[in-house]
């Protein structure tokens, strides 16, 4: 079979692999059409490294491989992009800051290697907002550049993980993985009208589902983790299963499904983005989703008391922890920050040097974050439903500030807001409290901008939550390709 390139670039992670599965194309000419398209759209800055030579070797020996030796990978051939602050052996991890440009780790990330070892293909290593520390990927760094929305270039794609975001939504790559500490997976993924996964971390432990401490360019070991990214939830769900080996589907119907609408998280949204999201649900009730409304009056104020005293604390020692396990070129905070690139990120590092929140965090760790994961536990349980669902954002993509990095936003010409807070609003919860969170598409607003709808579900329920997402989205369906 003849593939055109278009063919090609319109495969999902679950298609390609099929097709490679099944010779029905070749690694090599999947591996090759990806690359010329990495090159040819390249100025949306969506790589900081392309993985040429690996990418082609590797997929040579798919190739060589007979069909019954590729059938047993299930990601044979897959080609993938890595953010760049995830450890990858041969390329760089330099979290897209100046201080880390040329570092490359000695071995993997536990989940990139387990994608390797299934037959994955590192393409290359995704862009990102600077040390993971902002939600529009506006990198200021000279060798990184603003990672640009393919929907319209002139604005952001979301962040931290939005070269992850806008390679997989510009079809320069099937899938790929992001980090997520406050909304980095999530945030990203509604901008671009993919999909994107936190999953479990719970307090860590057994509850954590992925296990790459000190594999990751950190921010804070209660809330990072990896997360998969993707154009459909069924490919979250085949790169979750290959991770966790848990591979396992729950039958999941939407009639009589039980969803949640948080009031907190549905309140102050932009008009044409609300006037998507609540379609959507119109469109799930009528097909027998039941809606429940759910208060949880406390839900943002026990936030608030978590988010800074743990995202600007736990730095202090991470990531030294990481510079030094990893062997990085440099041991410090201070040696980071002397080189920041972004406004906004030199900002969050002064006070993480400062140590700022050293007074509020055993507050926070101790007594508020108990509190918020048992106000998720109880609305769980006394309303006896599946998940929550509410918009990932409470905006759609804004414009990009290519001298800041970060700055203000207005909503339906309402009064300023920081813009990093105004788009982790509704995803900085469940971060906090551990619980896996998807993001898919909802829909575009009338001026052509996706808006994302979010799933929160209890910790340990993220196949659940990922069956879930997948009866959603074949209802809702994909959004259309961007014109690039």
């Amino acid at each position: 079979m003849t593939w055109t390139v278009d063919e090609q670039l319109a495969l999902t992670a679950t298609e390609a692999v099929a097709a490679i599965q099944q010779g029905r194309i070749a690694a090599t000419d999947y591996i090759a059409t990806l690359l010329a398209r990495a090159a040819a759209l390249s100025t949306l800055n969506a790589l900081t490294a392309l993985n040429m030579d690996g990418a082609l070797d590797a997929a040579r020996r798919i190739d060589a491989l007979s069909t019954a030796e590729r059938t047993r990978l299930p990601l044979a051939g897959l080609p993938v992009v890595i953010k760049d602050n995830i450890n990858t052996v041969g390329l760089q991890t330099s979290a897209a800051t100046p201080a880390l440009e040329n570092f490359v780790p000695s071995t993997n990330a536990p989940s990139v290697q387990r994608l390797i070892d299934a037959g994955a293909i590192v393409l290359g290593k995704a862009n990102m907002h600077e040390l993971a520390f902002g939600i529009t990927s506006t990198n200021l760094a000279s060798h990184a550049g603003p990672v640009r929305n393919p929907y319209d270039p002139s604005l952001i794609p979301g962040g931290s993980s939005g070269g992850t975001a806008v390679a997989v939504a510009a079809r320069i790559a099937p899938a790929g993985l992001g980090t997520d500490t406050g909304g980095s997976t999530r945030i990203p993924a509604a901008l671009t009208g993919t999909a994107g996964f936190r999953p479990s971390v719970g307090n860590g432990g057994a509850a954590r589902r992925y296990h790459d401490t000190l594999a990751v360019v950190p921010i804070s070991r209660t809330r990072d983790t990896v997360g998969p990214m993707a154009r459909t939830v069924a490919d979250i769900a085949l790169l979750d299963g290959v991770i966790t080996g848990d591979s396992t589907l729950p039958a999941v119907s939407l009639a009589g499904l039980r969803i949640g609408l948080p009031a907190p998280l549905w309140a102050g949204l932009e008009r044409a983005l609300e006037s998507v999201a609540r379609g959507a649900v119109k469109r799930l009730a009528a097909a027998g989703v039941v809606f429940v409304e759910v208060a949880m009056p406390d839900l943002l104020e026990l936030n608030d008391r978590i988010s800074s005293p743990v995202a600007l604390h736990e730095p202090v020692d991470d990531v030294p922890a990481w510079l030094v396990t990893n062997h990085a070129p440099v041991r410090t905070v201070v040696d980071i920050a002397a080189r920041i690139a972004c406004p906004d990120v030199r900002s969050a590092y002064d006070a993480i040097i400062a140590d700022v929140f050293a007074g509020q965090y055993d507050a926070a760790m101790n007594t508020w974050r108990p509190q918020l994961q048992q106000l998720y536990d109880t609305t769980f349980s006394t309303q006896q439903i599946d998940a929550l669902l509410f918009p990932t954002t409470i905006l759609a993509a804004v414009p990009i500030d290519d001298i800041n990095g970060s700055s203000t936003v207005t909503i339906d010409g309402g009064e300023a807001l920081d813009e990093m807070a105004a788009f982790l609003r509704n995803t900085d919860p469940a971060s906090n409290a551990g619980i896996p969170g998807l993001s898919l598409p909802a829909g575009m607003t009338g001026d052509g901008r996706p808006v994302g709808l979010e799933l929160d579900g209890p910790t340990g329920s993220d196949r659940r939550l990922l069956a879930i997402g997948i009866a959603l989205e074949q209802l809702l369906g994909p959004l259309a390709a961007p014109t690039l």
